[in-house]
């Protein structure tokens, strides 16, 4: 839920600054989606890469070598989301980060399954681990919006 706050955020900021400053450039939510998830992504990717253990739990008792799968989860997120910024990578970028989320879900279907609750006191109450599944959708159609459609 985290990850849509920064995706609203920093798209309304950006629309925001367009709409003070009268920069056509940043007035385009297509545009601001875009750079949004491209911010997003890589911020992530570099928590996955500085906080690995804050997201193993997530997939531990189920897959191998988790460490390394959030390790390299967070690499491909950091490069696929700057990919986003380039046009010429944007498309393949876009498509690798929607099978990238697609291949994640089984984790937070775990995560819902077992309630195992987040490091950091986040609840592991039903309503929340089950909620998260809901977003998934969500940040797939925010980058097809943003870098394909």
């Amino acid at each position: 839920m985290a990850f849509l706050s920064g995706l609203l955020s920093i798209a309304a900021l950006l629309y925001g600054a367009g709409w003070l400053t009268q920069t056509t450039f940043l007035l385009n939510l297509q545009h601001d989606a875009l750079l949004s998830a491209a911010s997003m992504f890589v911020m992530i990717g570099l928590m996955h890469l500085r906080k690995p253990e804050k997201l193993t739990y997530m997939i531990d008792n189920f897959l191998p070598n988790a460490r390394l799968l959030v390790l390299l989860s967070g690499v491909a997120e950091i490069g696929l989301g700057l990919g986003l910024l380039l046009p010429v990578t944007r498309v393949w970028s876009a498509w690798g980060l929607i099978i990238l989320l697609i291949a994640m879900f089984p984790a937070n279907i775990n995560v819902a399954v077992k309630q195992l609750p987040p490091p950091g006191g986040l609840p592991a109450k039903p309503w929340y681990v089950w909620s998260r599944l809901l977003f998934q959708p969500v940040y797939i159609l925010w980058i097809w919006y943003a870098a394909l459609y």
